[in-house]
């Protein structure tokens, strides 16, 4: 009989913070309570969602850009039915990262 190996081997580790955590990790930063920085992140979403329905940026220098982009109407298929399908034009948000942000992650 042979053995299985067991061990397994983790090419890329992948963390996933949800907003609970974010809040978590910004009151223990900043001093303030879970409260307020709920309050700031609520704000600070609904600002940025406010600007881009205006069909404006959110540039945060150093950061990045939030924006919103065109994507034109393209075909797709159906993948149940092999039917080509016209896919409408839409909007979509967008973010991107800024130099500074770049260059903390690939440190």
């Amino acid at each position: 009989m042979t053995q299985l190996n067991t061990s397994v081997i983790f090419l890329r580790r992948e963390t996933i913070v949800n907003k609970a955590e974010l809040i978590t990790s910004m009151a223990e930063k900043s001093g303030l309570t879970k409260k307020d920085i709920e309050k700031a992140l609520k704000s600070f979403i609904d600002s940025v969602e406010e600007t881009l329905e205006q069909g404006d940026k959110v540039q945060l220098v150093g950061f990045g850009t939030f924006e919103v982009r065109e994507r034109g109407e393209r075909k797709g298929r159906n993948p149940r039915t092999m039917e080509e399908i016209a896919i409408p034009a839409s909007k979509v948000p967008v973010f991107k990262p800024g130099k500074e942000f770049k260059e903390k992650v690939n440190k």
